[in-house]
């Protein structure tokens, strides 16, 4: 049995919730997302304490079997709820000599010490912030879709164990190697 599927998720107010056999539809402050859930997982929006709605999922086979997909379910709706309501950040750092950022309309631009600058396309849904040339933040409201582009950004130029230059997350660590010795 799935404990993380077994618990409900609380509709925070300004969230309209809308369950279509498969399909869920999450509006709020922020936008609207749609997903559909797993084969054999079945969700239904109800009321909970307090007469506050409540969304809640059910295996409709065997729960053992269904254990993984009925905790995946779950998760994925309360990402598509807190997406819609808070949003999802992702700051990062851009650590070298000459190494730089700026944004022109859809695309960002680097610079990361290669021979010519590199773009990417910014996904519909995502914006990002460069601020200071060297700090930008990736936010949006789908985290698969936030957290993907910014594993494309860091896979640019991760950064290496010697100096530590290249981009990486804010807050991460990188283990540092000794250098080469005589």
């Amino acid at each position: 049995m799935s404990r993380v599927g077994k618990k409900p998720i609380a509709v925070p107010k300004g969230v309209e919730v809308s369950i279509n056999g498969r399909k869920v539809a999450v509006k709020g402050a922020k936008g609207q997302l749609e997903d559909s859930l797993p084969a054999d997982i079945s969700a239904s929006l109800g009321a909970g304490e307090g007469g506050a709605q409540e969304v809640s999922f059910t295996p409709t086979g065997n729960p053992r079997q269904l254990s993984a997909a009925w905790g995946t379910a779950r998760a994925m709706v309360r990402n598509m709820i807190e997406g819609v309501t808070a949003g999802y950040t992702i700051p990062m750092k851009l650590i070298g000599v000459g190494y730089r950022a700026t944004v022109q309309g859809k695309k960002l631009n680097m610079t990361l010490g290669y021979s010519h600058p590199i773009e990417i396309e910014i996904p519909q849904g995502l914006t990002v912030d460069v601020k200071d040339q060297t700090e930008l933040t990736i936010s949006g409201t789908d985290k698969q879709a936030v957290g993907q582009f910014a594993a494309i950004v860091r896979g640019k130029r991760a950064p290496e164990p010697f100096k530590g230059k290249g981009v990486r997350y804010v807050g991460e660590h990188i283990t540092m190697k000794e250098g080469k010795k005589k």
